[in-house]
């Protein structure tokens, strides 16, 4: 990749952060492109010149996000923490990103997440259920998840998880209670004392 195109992709990242940082805080509707912009130290016309549209930004930036979660995610899992440490702390992590991402801009994902054609369905079924499996095979390795489950069974759970989030009526109830439905996701009702 020669300078320009480097300086480029830079510039490019920088708005996708600043818009992701005002997302967060304040919501896809309360925040301008001018507001972007000032924030990434760019012109409203660099924007659009990346973007063509404040619609196209927002599904940048979510893809963007998603991203940086997986990424995230694949750190956690791949570290040398103890299985009961990682589970504490994608507990943690995602309690903590619900006190941290605004309402609007968490709705908005869920809706774009419900869409059977989109960017993050493709990503959750190409890349995070392969490793999730991979974690519950850890688990069962390590003595934490019976061993008598079936691959098949912890894949179904998965899915129902999925398929229920995807539903309108259910994901705009999920994030004051998200710390709770990721304890069951990996603790069940039973709990992790069980």
């Amino acid at each position: 990749m020669d300078g320009f195109q480097r300086r480029r992709e830079m510039k490019k990242a920088d708005i996708l952060q600043a818009a992701l940082h005002l997302f967060m805080e304040y919501g896809v509707q309360k925040v301008s492109i001018k507001e972007i912009a000032s924030k990434a130290d760019v012109s409203q016309v660099t924007i659009y010149n990346y973007f063509v549209s404040k619609d196209i930004l927002i599904d940048e930036v979510i893809n963007y996000y998603i991203d940086l979660e997986l990424a995230n995610f694949e750190q956690l899992i791949k570290s040398n923490d103890t299985f009961p440490q990682k589970i504490k702390a994608v507990i943690f992590n995602k309690s903590q990103t619900a006190k941290q991402i605004n309402d609007n801009f968490y709705q908005k994902i869920m809706e774009i997440y419900s869409r059977k054609d989109s960017y993050i369905q493709d990503v959750y079924s190409k890349k995070a259920v392969p490793m999730m499996m991979d974690f519950f095979e850890e688990g069962k390795r390590q003595g934490y998840i019976d061993q008598n489950i079936s691959n098949e069974a912890l894949f179904v759970y998965l899915q129902i998880f999925q398929e229920a989030f995807q539903r309108k009526e259910v994901f705009q109830q999920i994030l004051p209670i998200t710390e709770d439905i990721t304890k069951l996701v990996f603790y069940g009702i039973v709990g992790n004392n069980g």
